[in-house]
């Protein structure tokens, strides 16, 4: 069974969560030298879009992702991407890559005249799609997580993907409720 939603979460000084599922991604390099890590973006995402609960974000993430079993992975099978984190509809926590790595997450992004929003920033995966609101149990791990992040690193923004991805992207999407999190708790 994968951890239960925990109202409490931790970060390590190697930048793993705990608790938490951990399933590597090779999709990560390392960050520049001398980077602040102090930005977190906020996703969805879906495989197949607008389904839940199978496998196909972790085979994404971990490369493993057949183009032959749904029409949208000949699409997306071959990107190479990833996320720090990702939180499942039940508010499952499962992570992806250290915080001290940088995962693949933002792609071309821009932040205050800083570009490269994956050198500085933390993704978290929420799993979701742009057409339906999100579960509570998602917010609570979100929050948690957020403290968690704060107390470890010094986040100063946390935004959307499409705030960094303008016309590119359009998540978290129109149903992710900013009023659910708050920025310091």
């Amino acid at each position: 069974m994968l951890p239960a939603l925990s109202s409490f979460i931790e970060i390590d000084t190697q930048g793993m969560a705990s608790p938490c599922l951990i399933i590597n991604s090779p999709n990560t390099d390392e960050r520049p030298a001398g980077t602040s890590i102090d930005m977190i973006v906020i996703h969805n995402i879906s495989l197949p879009p607008n389904e839940f609960g199978g496998p196909g974000i972790i085979q994404l993430f971990t490369n493993q992702l057949d183009a032959n079993e749904h029409p949208y992975y000949a699409e997306i099978a071959h990107l190479r991407v990833s996320s720090h984190f990702l939180i499942r509809r039940e508010g499952e926590l499962i992570q992806f890559a250290s915080c001290a790595q940088r995962a693949w997450h933002a792609g071309v992004s821009s932040w205050e005249d800083r570009e490269r929003c994956n050198d500085f920033s933390i993704g978290i995966e929420l799993e979701g799609s742009d057409e339906c609101a999100f579960e509570d149990a998602q917010y609570l791990t979100l929050q948690a997580l957020i403290d968690a992040l704060k107390k470890r690193y010094p986040i100063q923004h946390i935004v959307g993907h499409s705030e960094i991805a303008p016309g590119r992207k359009t998540d978290p999407g129109p149903f992710f409720n900013w009023q659910r999190i708050t920025p310091s708790s």
